[in-house]
């Protein structure tokens, strides 16, 4: 990872962000499994396939590493873009049944990205979140995404 990137994107962030924001990427950087490689462009932290694993890249950018998850931070919001959860729905449903037995509140998303306006509820659904990261290695995204996304 460029740490050089990584440091820009941390101290970019508003003050009240940056606590959240820093949980949730020791978050994944602790449970995602094993292979997954963290970079920064200073825009946002992404958790790739490196080309080690998956030499063919992002069909979209060949160039660039298979996307797996990317923390953002724009101005009204923190948002989880999960590749995981768009391109596969046993995923999706897991999140959506831990976070409503969490009692999370109202789960702000698209069709793969998780919406945190307020850091406290960020915060709360890091255990929850945790659950998902857990659930994908890097070879089942890669076959997912084959089968899914790449075609």
């Amino acid at each position: 990872m460029t740490t050089d990137h990584f440091n820009t994107f941390m101290e970019g962030l508003p003050v009240e962000r940056k606590g959240p924001v820093a949980a949730l990427i020791d978050a994944l950087r602790s449970k995602l499994p094993e292979g997954f490689a963290e970079h920064s462009d200073g825009r946002m932290v992404h958790f790739s396939v490196p080309f080690s694993l998956y030499p063919d890249g992002y069909h979209c950018n060949p160039k660039s590493p298979l996307p797996f998850v990317s923390v953002a931070s724009t101005k009204g919001q923190v948002s989880l873009h999960h590749m995981g959860l768009y391109a596969h729905p046993p995923l999706l449903e897991a999140l959506k049944r831990d976070w409503e037995s969490a009692d999370l509140g109202k789960l702000n998303m698209g069709k793969g990205c998780v919406r945190f306006k307020r850091m406290a509820q960020l915060e709360a659904a890091i255990p929850t979140l945790v659950m998902t990261f857990e659930r994908m290695t890097p070879q089942a995204w890669i076959g997912c995404y084959e089968a899914e996304v790449k075609r």
